[in-house]
């Protein structure tokens, strides 16, 4: 796109912006840290969402050492009017931790004291701030020219035809400080973001179409759309972990198939190993047969001697009777 082009578009955007929202000033009472802070509240939410929210962390923690300690957890609980307190509280954190890490301290006042480009520098080489906090700084405590661009203010850019997808993508909006004096730069810079936070909190709502086509009716077909579907994949949730279980199930079960089958040949081992303790019954039971038979035989040979007993007293008597 041809820099004059762009520029007469960025021209009307801004014109029209005056019918649709009201430009709120920055804070001139802030340090360049709390501007730091108030920056990574404020972007991708309201500018009375984000006051509150900092007015809340000033209230609730007594230093902003204790915000950094603090868990995202109980940050994104302390930002909940945000609309993502979440990503809010992760830039937070990142941003002070990084700060501490680099100066051992929370007073950056003297950074004001540097080149802007070097300041500029030294803060992109920080974890957890953002081109927009970066932005948002340069302008509000830095004294240089630079307007912030949150993720909605892009795709608002790319429907109204100011910056190409690739160039969103990239987090680069070509020609915008040119287009936008530096008088007029927290001013319009406000309003843009207005219009960000609108796009941003749902580009495919009532709200954003119908903003959106207010400032250029010819926008119709670059409104953002809702990304297709995605082709049937494996189920997630509930459904999939009870598959998933069943799969697990029936693998098993089918596992311990596959392993008790050969056990069936086991009884067979078993009575194979178990078959000759009949044979010792048996032979003791033969053997016990046999203890009988001698029993009996004893008793056999015992036996004649007692029945010829009987025999001697009939002739021991017959011989007594004979002398009558």
């Amino acid at each position: 796109m041809a820099a004059s082009n762009r520029a007469n578009r960025i021209t009307k955007l801004v014109s029209s912006l005056k019918k649709h929202y009201k430009p709120v000033a920055c804070s001139n009472e802030r340090t360049l840290l709390e501007n730091l802070v108030f920056a990574c509240l404020l972007e991708g939410s309201p500018h009375a969402e984000a006051e509150a929210a900092f007015e809340g962390l000033q209230s609730n923690y007594f230093d902003w050492n204790e915000v950094r300690v603090s868990t995202r957890r109980e940050l994104a609980e302390e930002l909940k009017m945000l609309n993502d307190p979440d990503a809010a509280a992760d830039r937070l954190k990142r941003t002070l931790q990084s700060v501490f890490e680099g100066l051992y301290t929370f007073d950056l006042e003297p950074l004001k004291k540097q080149n802007l480009g070097q300041t500029v520098k030294q803060f992109q080489s920080y974890k957890g701030v953002t081109p927009f906090v970066i932005s948002y700084v340069t302008q509000a405590s830095l004294g240089g020219h630079s307007i912030p661009v949150n993720e909605g203010l892009f795709t608002a850019f790319v429907t109204l035809d100011i910056t190409t997808p690739a160039e969103a993508k990239a987090g680069s909006a070509p020609g915008l400080e040119r287009a936008i004096p530096k008088a007029k730069g927290v001013e319009v810079g406000s309003m843009l973001h207005q219009l960000g936070v609108e796009v941003g909190k749902n580009p495919y709502g009532q709200n954003a179409r119908k903003v959106l086509l207010a400032l250029d009716p010819g926008c119709k077909d670059r409104l953002p759309k809702r990304p297709p579907k995605p082709e049937a994949k494996p189920k997630q949730g509930a459904a999939a972990k009870k598959s998933a279980v069943a799969k697990r199930a029936s693998s098993s079960d089918a596992a311990t198939k596959k392993k008790v089958a050969p056990k069936k040949s086991a009884p067979a081992k078993a009575d194979a190993a178990k078959s000759p303790a009949p044979k010792k019954a048996v032979k003791k039971k033969v053997a016990k047969k046999a203890v009988k038979k001698v029993a009996k035989k004893k008793v056999a040979k015992k036996s004649p001697v007692k029945k010829a007993s009987p025999a001697k007293t009939k002739k021991k008597s017959a011989a007594k009777r004979k002398p009558k």
